[in-house]
């Protein structure tokens, strides 16, 4: 008898077998399969959707605007920095940190900050960070895709 396991299926099966069982995915799969990535290791959005296991081209489709191919790209790349952290709104408590770009003399990430205490509105919800460490990276590492969310080009 022989048993096919999609790599997908191997990694949710990975954290809860046995060990006999996870070495044998580890040999069928590699190591690197199931080792715990940081937010640090996903620095393309194609790593991103590899994270979350989802396509790239599932993501957008044909009739997008340029600044809507970004924003969904960033969502997908926020999502898998933020490694399955999800913001409490409820919360006034938990810090919740996006970029802050200037735009005044061209386009360049400025600093990360956080919402407390009361709520508004200026950077979409789905694209805050659970600490400004990794806030900070996506905004650097991703400069180019927030420049093309933000930014009009003629």
């Amino acid at each position: 008898m022989k048993l096919t396991l999609e790599k997908t299926t191997a990694k949710k099966l990975y954290p809860e077998s046995p060990e006999w069982f996870r070495k044998v995915l580890t040999e069928t799969f590699g190591d690197d399969c199931f080792k715990k990535k940081t937010f640090e290791d996903i620095k393309t959005f194609e790593d991103a959707c590899e994270e979350l296991e989802i396509y790239p081209e599932d993501v957008f489709n044909a009739n997008d605007c340029s600044d809507e191919v970004a924003y969904k790209k960033l969502k997908v790349i926020a999502k898998a920095i933020n490694q399955n952290w999800t913001p409490d709104w409820d919360n006034a408590n938990q810090q919740k940190w996006w970029p802050y770009f200037k735009l005044s003399s061209g386009f360049g990430f400025s600093y990360s900050i956080y919402g407390f205490d009361f709520t508004f509105t200026d950077v979409g919800s789905r694209l805050c960070f659970e600490s400004e460490a990794k806030c900070t990276y996506a905004a650097k590492q991703f400069l180019d895709i927030y420049e093309q969310f933000i930014t009009i080009k003629k």
